[in-house]
Parts: C-alpha cells; structure tokens; sequence
C-alpha cells in the first residue's frame, strides 16, 4: 500500500480490472507516442505529482511501447510489459467519480453585427499572473491572476459580471463574436471551442488565462435554487432550463464569477482535441483530465464504471485512458473528466456523465519499483 493525503494504491493483477480483456488501447498507444515525442523534443517535463510518477519513468515505460499494434491483444500485452496496475482508494468515498467534456463548436462571426454580439476575448495586458513574489496578502493564495492598476499595485481582476458589462470594451482582445451568450459561456466551462466562419472557415480557440475568481459550478446553483431535480442534472437540462429562461439567464451564469480567456490556434488534425495541458492534442474519447498535484501528466488509467453506459453503446465503461489534461472541479485521486470529443454529439454523450467509477492507474515499473512492488 502506498499512502497518499487522502487515498492508498493497491497492486492488482490484470485479470482482476473487469473488462481489460476486451479493450483495445491501441489509440492511447498514438497518444502516448504523442507525449514521448514532446518529451524527447526537449518539452518542459510533466511535473510529479503526489504519486511519484517522473517524466523519465514515463519515458522509460514509453520507449518499450510499439508505435502501433497489430491487434487490440498486442496493445494490451504491450501496456502490460511496460506498467503495472494499482487501484486508486480514496479514504472518504467508496469509489472514484468521473464526468466527461468536449470542445464545442460555435458559429461566429469576425466583426459584430445585431445578432453575433458576444464576443470570445483573448488576455488584456493587465491580468498578470500572481505568486509569491507579488501576491498581495489581502488576495488568497487560492486565486492564480490579478490585475495590475495604473500606479503598479496589483488588485482582484473584474470577474465575469463586470467583464460582461464592459470592462474590456474598445481595447481590441475580441477573437470573435458568438450569437449566444450561453454558447461563450459554456465553452469557457470546456476550456476550447471550434470557431465556424461563414466561409467555411474554422479556427481553434484554447484556454490562455482566467481572471481568478474561483469556478463556481451553475448546475449546483440550479439545484441549490430548486430549479433543477439533481437526479436530472446535466449540461442539456442546464441550458434547457436557460433556454426557458432567458430573463434570468444574466443572473445564472454571474454566479459563476470565473472568467476564461484564450488563444487562437489551427486546426491541423479534425479527428484530435485541442491542446492540453499535457502540451499534446487530446486523444477523443481516451484522454483524461486528472488532479495534476496527485497524477502526473502521460500517465495512462483504466477505468471502469458499470453504471457509464452511454460512452460505449451501451456496454459499461471499462477504457484505457491517458492523462492529458487538468480542471479546477478535477479535484481528488480518483476523479476524472473524460475527453469526448469535437462538436455537438461529442456534447451530447459528454453532457450527461456523472458516474461512480473505480480507477485503476498503470505506473511505469520504475515507479512501481519505487513503492516496493517492482
């Protein structure tokens, strides 16, 4: 048993993951080949997490690894050479808990007009990043960004509300205009989005920066207000209530004060992600986003959750996975947010996911080594 904060890893055996006999891991085999080539091209290193996972022990895992394989057997007896398998326990809760997102793809337009008005911002000059060295003790440590006034004193930077009213009016930031507000706000919730031009035109938009406000969920909200059944929550009956209401759609949406920025970037690969934060394209619907200060990024998993039926149809979900990206609601050793995918079906199967789903994650054999079961 390996201690944690909060979670213990038990070795397993292969046999004892229900399912990975039938998976085919081939696609986390082309991610994986990702983040080597990242790594080996002189990449800024994934940072261990509280587990112990290095960038050299992944790379060492990584260089055993066959670019492809002949068969989802292969795969799997590959992945088996390279790492061993432990199951995350969590202390407080009985199982892990994994949700799902995507990258939307909005209609906009380069210029507004009376329909296309909300606009995508990239970052202003003054939101600077916030750390020991110029964090004023009056803002908690919790709150990664902040402005920089006028006279060089850095203060709270304006959260969504403010922005929204036009904080950031006639300085230029603006990428392009989306015809709903509900469309930016739920691509600044994915963190990217797809930008379809009238031309025909598509761009990619990622996450640059945010203006530091905690991230404060509005589905919560919702059911905390009693306007949505927390058994029937999910991305489609948020809107579906925002839709029913757009009198109150302001109200909603400014509780949650966090505030995305972004940065442009091209779409060089349509079947992939955009990039994480793991510096690779997400691999759709075999990439994850984990804990970062608990997993390390390139780190694969297996999960498995009977009741997540809706990803694999209809089958329960038991899937390699790699670990590509991170959230501020990604908080725990066993919580994950699945990656689905570009586009409105993506949406779809991402909107709905809420599952109780054990996590098993593959640690290269020197990591293993390390804990004592090399």
């Amino acid at each position: 048993m390996a201690p944690g904060p909060d979670y213990s890893l038990r070795p397993v055996a292969w046999s004892e993951m229900a399912g990975w006999d039938e998976d085919d891991p081939s696609p986390v085999l082309a991610a994986i080949l990702r983040c080597r080539h990242y790594l080996e091209a002189g990449g800024k290193p994934y940072k261990p997490g509280h587990v112990g996972v290095t960038a050299d022990d992944l790379l060492s895992a990584y260089r055993l690894l066959p670019a492809s394989a002949e068969s989802a057997g292969a795969a799997r007896q590959a992945i088996e050479m390279a790492f061993s398998p432990f199951l995350v326990q969590p202390e407080r809760t009985e199982r892990g808990f994994v949700t799902a997102f995507y990258e939307p793809e909005v209609e906009v337009r380069s210029v507004a007009d009376a329909d296309y008005r909300f606009p995508f911002y990239c970052r202003p000059d003054d939101l600077v990043d916030l750390d020991a060295a110029n964090r004023p003790q009056t803002i908690e440590a919790s709150i990664a960004f902040g402005r920089r006034e006028a006279d060089g004193t850095i203060g709270l930077y304006p959260d969504r509300r403010a922005i929204d009213e036009g904080y950031l009016a006639g300085r230029n930031l603006e990428i392009a205009y989306a015809r709903s507000k509900v469309d930016v706000f739920f691509a600044h919730v994915q963190g990217a989005a797809r930008l379809l031009f009238p031309d025909g035109r598509m761009t990619r938009i990622t996450y640059a920066a945010k203006a530091g406000h905690a991230f404060s969920p509005i589905g919560r909200h919702l059911i905390d207000l009693g306007e949505i059944d927390p058994v029937t929550i999910s991305m489609q009956s948020i809107r579906a209530w925002l839709a029913a209401h757009p009198e109150r759609v302001d109200e909603i949406l400014w509780h949650n004060r966090s505030y995305i920025f972004f940065r442009e970037a091209e779409v060089e690969d349509k079947s992939l992600g955009p990039i994480a934060a793991a510096k690779v394209a997400l691999q759709p619907d075999r990439s994850l986003a984990v804990d970062r200060t608990i997993h390390t990024f390139g780190t694969p998993f297996f999960i498995v959750s009977e009741s997540l039926t809706q990803l694999d149809a209809g089958k329960p979900f038991a899937r390699t996975m790699l670990a590509l990206d991170t959230g501020s609601a990604i908080v725990g050793p066993a919580r994950g947010d699945i990656f689905t995918g570009s586009g409105d079906e993506a949406g779809e199967r991402a909107g709905a996911v809420r599952n109780a789903a054990d996590f098993y994650v593959l640690l290269p054999k020197a990591t293993a080594a390390r804990l004592g079961h090399g």
